[in-house]
């Protein structure tokens, strides 16, 4: 079958709006394109509810287990729109012979550029400033320079390095862990002990996978400065949430900056939203005008690449 006959599934909110182009051409390429009717990434559930007969799915951060590839015998490829694969079963996928690719690089510098903006905020004490003021008063707030601190990266792949050239621009001294990434000039490479121990600001930039997941513990966050604060524009599963209260309340950390929560969007009541010393964003680093766009383009070459039988560029290993 080609991709003229094929129906689509596209479940990311933001697609239609992203790259005129890039839906007209997938449009005008398959049989059907089926969009998501609830506004939301899906579970599992919802997702294989709404799979039947579709041959590829053009995907953001819908639940894919291995009950969706169960209840989609005619599927053969799930396109991310975005890079991260921790909520798809890649086993599954490759039991059923469908092909899972990402969009590698395509929101790299959007996300970088929300890290050092959430560094700044916390920097120079900014929802402070601005709840203060719109409540009327005019505070004298004190806040420290991005150039006199050392910031550490917890992993050094793309969004990492992007991150890295921002903060050497900013004169900051940069230390990373990462024991797959190889030396880069400016960025002094340290175990994993030491980089937190000797950070000023630790900012997350790893996946979520088996080894990651629930690494920012409490032992971690124990081996932070006094004072020091935390930014995750990675995944909410890194951090052990109870820890991170913990840190803030009894433990040395100042303040923290997410843009990913473990639940997303958070129960009523979180007890991380809503606090003086936390700033969450919902999950917005990737969702530039410039990154949607160029996500979707590389997503709708992937999925029509697959659907008319060819190796796509950026095609997952299980």
């Amino acid at each position: 079958m080609s991709a003229a006959h094929a129906h689509v599934l596209v479940t990311p909110r933001s697609f239609r709006g992203a790259d005129a182009r890039a839906v007209e051409r997938l449009e005008a390429a398959v049989a059907e394109v089926r969009y998501n009717d609830l506004g939301r990434p899906l579970t599992g559930h919802e997702l294989a509810e709404r799979l039947d007969g579709v041959d590829g799915l053009l995907a953001g951060l819908d639940e894919v287990g291995a009950e969706v590839f169960e209840a989609a015998p005619a599927l053969r490829v799930i396109a991310r729109y975005g890079v991260g694969i921790d909520r798809i079963d890649l086993d599954a996928a490759s039991r059923h012979g469908v092909v899972v690719t990402t969009t590698p690089g395509a929101n790299a510098a959007a996300v970088a550029e929300l890290t050092l903006a959430l560094m700044l905020a916390l920097c120079r004490e900014l929802p402070r400033a601005e709840r203060e003021v719109r409540d009327g008063g005019w505070p004298t707030l004190g806040g420290r320079e991005l150039g006199s601190m050392t910031v550490g990266l917890l992993g050094l792949g793309r969004v990492g390095l992007r991150v890295a050239q921002l903060l050497r621009g900013h004169g900051a001294e940069v230390l990373a862990y990462d024991p797959y990434a190889g030396p880069q000039a400016g960025i002094r490479k340290v175990g994993r002990d030491e980089l937190v121990a000797g950070s000023d600001i630790l900012s997350l930039h790893a996946p979520a996978t088996p080894e990651t997941r629930g690494m920012v513990d409490r032992e971690l966050l124990g081996r932070l400065r006094d004072g020091a604060l935390l930014v995750n524009t990675a995944r909410g599963e890194l951090i052990d949430e109870d820890a991170l209260l913990w840190a803030l309340d009894e433990g040395p950390l100042a303040a923290a900056a997410l843009d990913a929560l473990a639940q997303e969007p958070p129960y009523a009541g979180h007890p991380l939203v809503g606090r003086a010393d936390v700033i969450v964003t919902p999950h917005i680093g990737g969702q530039t005008a410039e990154a949607r766009a160029a996500m979707a383009r590389v997503a709708v070459d992937e999925l029509l690449t697959v659907l008319d039988g060819r190796d796509p560029r950026f095609r997952v290993a299980a």
